[in-house]
């Protein structure tokens, strides 16, 4: 590695894969900024260069997304935190910090995200500009949470945008798919820290949808987890707490969530992918392994959950209202199907919000997510569910495999247009194009 104006850079054609392992990708050089002065510096020089430049995070994404065969922008030096100004109650952060670095450092400042997804691996940058999500009646995605960004667009100049400064790019931006330019920094809003209350048990599928409204207006995040072949769920309600804190006991939380979450599930996973008719077995197991626990904890630590088990997944997001009956013809479909799935259906909800291509731009959303253990077959499964999520005009989540192109999102998104005649003033010579931007926004 050698040290460049704008920063370090690799001369190597090291081949980049995403965590899941179903990207690959060859840059022709990958470039390491450690600042925005730098990150501007290598989007002029691919310019120059003629190449074509993307920005990674931590590879979480299954999408090719972030893929390229031109400058790789690497985010490990650009981490950190900026200030924390406690008047306005915000915290800007350099965008490749990671998620769980920033949550444990405003744990120590006293204060807190207001909501966030379920894993915390995640870059800042590659978080929001996906379109990732947690669950919640009120409270929605991290991107929702953006006071402002700093954007370096194609040209290499470094635009500042907020609701006050340039609000069209700032409406769009803060999930912009890497579109529109890279970004080098988010400012966050935030609160004083509090606490959540968790309460998790078992549940049976009939009863999550019959009760489905009244579970979710009654708790602040509610989510469930559905097993295939069986008729069983586990529940998650999480709701803020006066106190006292009553975190989950280091061996008990060892014992549930690394043994039997991870460890556990891991081998029964192996076990189903070498003999597929053990599976429904396996599911009724699996679905009854956790008993119910209530507990009291910081956000993060409610929030999140360690994820070691490989998979790959799709994610959409339906209206709200037709997340019960999108759910009844998923399970009829798995139930007249020879499909075989060990892993669990997550089911989460979002208000509405107005970001441009936020999937739950401009109405009440709930989530679905399936996914298959690394390494299994999964094509039928997802084509088969994304025919259901499709037939009720449901948005793919951005980062998460789908088959959808620019002309079936050009129908479910209201803003669309906008964001793609944006697209064409900040980028119009496609220096952030990729192949999977080429699909799910057209040329």
């Amino acid at each position: 590695m050698s040290s460049t104006a704008s920063g370090k850079t690799s001369g190597k054609n090291a081949t980049w894969r995403n965590w899941a392992g179903t990207v690959a990708a060859r840059p022709a050089r990958e470039v390491a900024p450690a600042s925005a002065g730098e990150l501007a510096e290598a989007v002029r020089r691919a310019a120059e260069d003629g190449l074509r430049v993307k920005a990674v995070g931590s590879g979480h994404s299954f999408t090719s997304i972030a893929a390229t065969d031109g400058v790789l922008i690497r985010p490990h030096l650009l981490t950190g935190i900026r200030r924390v100004d406690r008047d306005a109650m915000t915290v800007t952060v350099e965008a490749g910090t990671p998620l769980k670095r920033l949550n444990a450092a405003l744990a120590r400042e006293g204060l807190s995200l207001a909501n966030m997804g379920d894993i915390m691996e995640q870059t800042v940058a590659g978080a929001t500009g996906t379109g990732t999500h947690g669950t919640g009646r009120d409270s929605a995605s991290i991107a929702a949470q953006i006071k402002g960004l700093e954007l370096v667009t194609a040209d290499g100049s470094v635009l500042t945008c907020s609701e006050r400064e340039n609000p069209d790019v700032f409406a769009a931006a803060r999930i912009g798919l890497g579109a529109l330019g890279i970004v080098a920094a988010i400012t966050f809003a935030v609160e004083p820290l509090f606490l959540l209350r968790a309460r998790e048990e078992p549940m049976p599928f009939d009863r999550v949808l019959a009760d489905f409204d009244e579970l979710w207006a009654e708790n602040e995040h509610f989510e469930f987890y559905w097993f295939p072949h069986t008729g069983n769920t586990n529940t998650k309600r999480n709701n803020r707490s006066a106190g006292p804190e009553r975190p989950v006991g280091r061996w008990k939380g060892w014992f549930e969530d690394e043994f039997l979450s991870n460890g556990v599930f891991q081998a029964a996973n192996w076990v189903g992918r070498a003999v597929p008719a053990t599976v429904p077995a396996i599911a009724r197991i699996s679905s009854k392994a956790l008993s119910a626990r209530t507990y009291t904890d910081i956000p993060y630590k409610v929030f999140t959950s360690p994820r070691r088990v490989r998979f790959v997944e799709m994610e959409y997001a339906v209206p709200r209202e037709a997340v019960v009956e999108t759910l009844r013809e998923l399970r009829a479909m798995v139930g007249r199907s020879r499909l075989r799935i060990s892993f669990p259906v997550e089911v989460r909800t979002a208000p509405a919000d107005d970001i441009t291509l936020s999937t739950a731009s401009g109405r009440e959303t709930a989530y679905i997510a399936v996914h298959m253990f690394k390494g299994t077959p999964y094509r039928g499964y997802f084509t088969a569910a994304e025919r259901i999520f499709t037939a009720h005009e449901g948005r793919p989540h951005w980062g998460k495999l789908h088959t959808r192109d620019a002309a079936y999102l050009s129908r479910v998104y209201p803003g669309f247009g906008q964001f793609t005649a944006l697209r064409d003033r900040l980028d119009p010579d496609r220096r952030f194009q990729n192949d999977y931007l080429r699909r799910v926004l057209g040329p």
